[in-house]
């Protein structure tokens, strides 16, 4: 007996070297054989669980078709629909703002003429047009342009195009009949304007092209211009229709309303670096309102001329709007026939007339004529050539056609050298 429990004693001693109680080392090993069994059971759990398939927060099970593929559900479908149509739509508003912004314009002043005309009598034309002509000063960058000398007779040829020659496209333009005749007679004032502030360097940098050369072209064929437009006007369109247009009193507007805004704008980006670096952190904004200001002028041009653009026979707008995209497309070819004979004259393929980037900035720059100077000219006419809203209407159509044929020259453009440098990699 005694042995006995000498030798139990000695055995709970080995089992446990705390010299736990009986009863606390049986606890012990069922709380081990608990926690094995329910380890156990939860990989089991865990197991059966993965050979079921997710739910859905829709509360649908995913069905297969015939092939296999998984159907999203139709209110998942729909949704992801509506975020890429929204997307798509914000993406073309965002590349096309101004011309949406001058048709919405239009087509407001032609809905409802009566706000616009209030406008109109406290000349908020002339603040809109000072304030495009400051911003075009603030987003005026001159550092590139010293790059562009090289290119200099290129240069040369583009303001002679733009300021001599093309105005003469104004002579054929008045030959044409059209009822109203105000309709060929701003086609023709068009024709005589500048190139435009910004589509024309835009597009030459989306074809790769000599954007600083495009960039010298533009800020001097805007500037000098504004002092040869009133004699343009007068020796082609003015002697024309039979009109004198007092060239002093033009001369004298546009160097208010144009270029002394112009140079104000220019002067302040200069003199404060802070609000250059503020404009050029915000190159999108400043074109933005810029196209806001300048669809205010047409909006109120045509809400004062309403109730003779209700007159006009659809088919004359029509045959209007092809002789904007006729005076365009002469003038792209009038300009790349003037720019292979130079190049021709000039040293053949070694000359800075055959070289594609000076080829593609020229023949953008040269070929588009700007509208707000147009509306700016319009204005400062006051009635001399006809009505006002029936002069800028088919040039606001002629200046979105430009826009929408050299968009697709330059992608032609772009097409090609993709597919040349594909045929040089094989």
């Amino acid at each position: 007996m005694a042995m006995a429990f000498v030798g139990t004693k000695s055995l709970f001693h080995v089992s446990s070297h705390r010299s736990n109680p009986p009863a606390f080392s049986f606890q012990i090993s069922h709380f081990s054989y608990n926690v094995a069994l329910l380890r156990s059971t939860s990989l089991a759990l865990n197991r059966k669980r993965q050979s079921y398939s997710p739910i859905r927060a829709c509360g649908l099970p995913d069905k297969k078709d015939d092939g296999g593929r998984i159907n999203e559900p139709a209110s998942v479908s729909g949704s992801e629909n509506r975020v890429s149509w929204l997307e798509t739509l914000s993406t073309f508003a965002n590349n096309n703002f101004l011309p949406l912004a001058l048709v919405t314009g239009v087509a407001v002043g032609i809905a409802n003429p009566s706000l616009g005309c209030l406008a109109d009598r406290y000349y908020l034309s002339k603040f809109s047009t000072f304030g495009i002509f400051v911003i075009s000063g603030l987003t005026l960058r001159t550092s590139e342009i010293s790059a562009s000398v090289e290119a200099w007779p290129v240069a040369v040829y583009g303001l002679v195009s733009i300021l001599l020659l093309t105005p003469y496209f104004s002579r054929l333009i008045l030959q044409i009949h059209l009822h109203p005749q105000e309709f060929v007679t701003g086609l023709a004032i068009f024709s005589c304007m500048p190139t435009t502030l910004s589509s024309g360097v835009a597009l030459t940098q989306l074809a790769g092209g000599n954007s600083a050369l495009a960039l010298a072209m533009t800020v001097i064929s805007n500037m000098l211009g504004i002092l040869a437009i009133p004699f343009s006007i007068s020796k082609f369109i003015a002697a024309g229709v039979g009109i004198a247009v007092p060239t002093k009193e033009l001369l004298r507007s546009l160097v208010l309303i144009l270029l002394i805004p112009l140079i104000f704008g220019k002067i302040l980006r200069e003199s404060f670096k802070g609000v250059a670096d503020f404009v050029d952190g915000n190159r999108k904004l400043f074109p933005r309102i810029s196209a806001i200001l300048l669809s205010l002028v047409p909006w109120m041009q045509v809400s004062r001329s309403r109730s003779l653009l209700l007159m006009v026979k659809p088919e004359i707008f029509l045959a209007a709007i092809g002789m904007g995209t006729f005076l365009h497309i002469a003038l792209l070819a009038f300009n790349a026939l003037g720019i292979r004979t130079l190049a021709a004259f000039s040293g053949g393929n070694k000359s800075v007339f055959s070289k594609r980037r000076n080829v593609s900035a020229v023949l953008l720059v040269a070929s588009q004529k700007t509208l707000p100077v147009m509306v700016a000219v319009v204005e400062q006419l006051r009635g001399a050539l006809g009505e006002s809203g029936l002069l800028v209407l088919p040039c606001i159509a002629a200046h979105i056609i430009q826009i929408i044929i050299d968009s697709f020259l330059v992608n032609f453009w772009s097409t090609s050298d993709g597919s040349s440098n594909n045929v040089k990699d094989g």
